[in-house]
């Protein structure tokens, strides 16, 4: 699966996928990482990519034309959805990620400043994505998490593909409690049913812990 993505800061997605499973899929071929930076679809001495907004305000707009220019030359390579990393976008979810790795590609466009021209939804966006209710600096962390996420599910990157099944919020659950040796850490144990070798206990007791969570983890969604 191809990714590619459009933003000022080309040189934050370098180390961060040397990493981990996400790295290794790319060693194996299996998942192409390709950053663009912005600037170089400007056509001004300055590189500008940015301007002052319609109306007035604070701050600073990305202009339409580099961001369709970016897009445009990477269409021909990457047949997969626009995605805009919006805050008001859909919530990225589990059942998203999976949705999206079924996918040959995603061009994912990272805002900056006060936003990008709204020209860029209309225009050009397949959907938008957002990570959670809160403010970032720019689209680029939330990138690199919609990347991870989706890229995980992809065939050959995890060791252990049943390991996927038993995802926190796969089958909208949020996990249950993990432990190893020691047994007995200052006074920390155990549950002894981890410890008993009775498999249809041992599945009972997950379960129950993973719906509890998932109760807690619905009531806080609801009071937010």
């Amino acid at each position: 699966m191809r990714f590619d993505v459009v933003t000022i800061f080309p040189a934050m997605f370098g180390h961060v996928f040397e990493h981990g499973v996400v790295g290794r899929g790319i060693e194996r071929g299996i998942v192409q990482l390709r950053p663009h930076d912005l600037r170089d679809f400007t056509h001004d001495r300055h590189r500008q990519v940015d301007d002052m907004p319609f109306g007035g305000g604070p701050g600073m707009v990305i202009k339409p034309e580099p961001v369709f220019e970016a897009v445009e030359s990477i269409r021909p390579h990457n047949p997969g959805p626009v995605v805009l990393m919006e805050p008001w976008g859909e919530r990225l979810d589990q059942k998203l990620a999976a949705e999206l790795a079924a996918e040959p590609g995603l061009i994912i466009v990272c805002g900056r400043y006060e936003g990008i021209d709204d020209r860029v939804r209309t225009g050009l966006a397949s959907r938008e994505i957002s990570i959670g209710d809160y403010v970032l600096s720019g689209g680029e962390i939330p990138a690199m998490v919609l990347i991870d996420a989706v890229a995980r599910l992809l065939p050959g990157i995890v060791g252990d593909p049943d390991s996927l099944a038993h995802d926190s919020f796969t089958e909208m659950a949020a996990g249950w409690p993990q432990f190893t040796r020691p047994a007995d850490y200052r006074g920390l144990v155990v549950p002894d049913v981890l410890l008993s070798g009775d498999h249809a206990r041992i599945k009972q007791w997950r379960r129950r812990q993973a719906a509890e969570r998932s109760s807690v983890h619905t009531k806080e969604l609801k009071k937010s």
